[in-house]
């Protein structure tokens, strides 16, 4: 079973790459506790796990069934970081001009983004969803294969799972300034990440 677990780890790891999503959700959450936050980061690889599993299994016959391909939901993804990523860059920054993080906790209930955009499309994006459905084909007519494959995606979230947990009790740590530095930084990069699935989406949709 080892030579199906592996290489299906290997590609949903790179896949998703839960590392480059740390600075993402540390940056989301400013404002939230640290309790929050973890519950945010459980809830969100729990919301992505169960996709994952749902996308591999039953994936390829829900897209048909609705008459959606990868290419539209990869552009339907990008448009939404965009707007998170926009949000990043302006709203947020505008929020905290006379607010400090802390301020904001006290009155204001943080924005959960478990389901979104941690699980879908930061945790399980388009990406995921093509990787998850190619492997699951590759073991059609096999379901020990099958469960090993998905078992191989609930294994790479169960280790973003941990990863996000470890930065939301270690993110307090990070100066407010510094923070706010790498938020607006992190804007600029989630919006390219953001362009580049769509002309992604856009190229396979109309080259194929």
């Amino acid at each position: 079973m080892l030579d199906i677990f592996l290489p299906a780890f290997v590609m949903l790891f790179v896949t998703v790459d839960p590392v480059s999503i740390i600075p993402i959700f540390v940056s989301l959450t400013l404002g939230a506790s640290r309790a929050q936050k973890i519950r945010m980061a459980l809830m969100g690889c729990l919301i992505a796990t169960v996709l994952l599993v749902l996308f591999g299994l039953f994936g390829q016959a829900l897209l048909d069934n609705f008459g959606i391909t990868l290419p539209a939901f990869r552009v339907a993804g990008g448009v939404l970081l965009f707007l998170i990523a926009l949000e990043m860059l302006f709203s947020r920054r505008n929020e905290r001009k006379s607010k400090s993080a802390e301020e904001i906790h006290d009155r204001v209930e943080p924005e959960d983004i478990s389901a979104f955009p941690l699980a879908i499309p930061l945790l399980c994006g388009p990406g995921a969803i093509a990787s998850i459905m190619l492997l699951t084909a590759d073991q059609a007519g096999n379901p020990l294969g099958v469960g090993v494959v998905l078992g191989a995606g609930a294994s790479v979230m169960l280790i973003g799972a941990v990863l996000l947990v470890f930065a939301a009790r270690f993110e307090h740590f990070i100066p407010q300034a510094v923070s706010n530095v790498i938020t607006r930084l992190l804007g600029m990069l989630l919006a390219a990440l953001a362009v580049q699935f769509m002309f992604d989406g856009l190229r396979a949709g109309f080259f194929g």
